[in-house]
């Protein structure tokens, strides 16, 4: 197994261990958590090779499939023992989000040669399972958190696609590329690391902004 698919495989293990530890959460049944963990681990490698215009990555390798759901079943049986359900969700997402930015960062600049894209698939591929997950039980979805999510996904691209096109290698510039991602991610979590926020008035009501229109008889 090669660098690039060991971390595909790294990515999905741990977005669908997130999406079973949420079924958990939700008390759903076993079936539940292999749909919420097989949504999770694809969700975001499905947009990005759609996206890209080349084969799905699980129909080609259904194991990808049979991963999901064995994850969903262990999880199954193992997650009362966990103290902290959510907190676990936090970091095994955080670890994902790396493995998956560099991953999909790496998959783009193959298939478009392109960095600007190449960034863009990392950061497709890292988030977007996350998203539809929590989409689909009904958690707060990590995009309207304050902490950084996307710029660690971000960041975890763009080292790989720098590190990949300075000649660093493969291996050498997903690592770089992970530890970035990670690092970024593990500040969000631990100090509250986030990016300055938008600051401005209150919106007007629509009853605010129609009373200023003259009235038309």
């Amino acid at each position: 197994m090669d660098a690039a698919t060991f971390l595909d495989f790294v990515g999905v293990t741990l977005f669908a261990a997130t999406g079973a530890l949420v079924a958990s959460r939700k008390q759903l049944d076993i079936i539940g958590f292999m749909f919420l963990a097989t949504l999770t681990g694809t969700g975001g490698g499905t947009v990005r090779d759609l996206v890209l215009g080349v084969p799905v990555f699980w129909v080609g390798q259904p194991l990808f499939i049979l991963t999901c759901a064995g994850t969903a079943v262990v999880t199954y049986f193992t997650a009362h023992l966990l103290e902290s359900r959510y907190r676990w969700v936090l970091w095994l997402d955080a670890i994902a989000l790396s493995a998956y930015g560099v991953f999909g960062a790496y998959k783009g600049l193959v298939v478009t040669g392109s960095p600007t894209l190449a960034v863009v698939m990392g950061m497709m591929t890292a988030t977007l399972g996350g998203v539809l997950r929590d989409i689909v039980a009904g958690e707060e979805t990590v995009l309207m958190r304050r902490d950084l999510y996307i710029s660690a996904a971000m960041a975890a691209s763009v080292v790989l696609v720098l590190g990949y096109w300075a000649g660093l290698g493969l291996i050498t510039s997903s690592a770089l590329g992970f530890a970035t991602g990670f690092a970024l991610r593990s500040g969000a979590l631990t100090r509250d690391w986030a990016l300055p926020t938008y600051r401005s008035t209150p919106g007007r009501t629509p009853e605010d902004s129609l009373a200023g229109r003259p009235r038309r008889d």
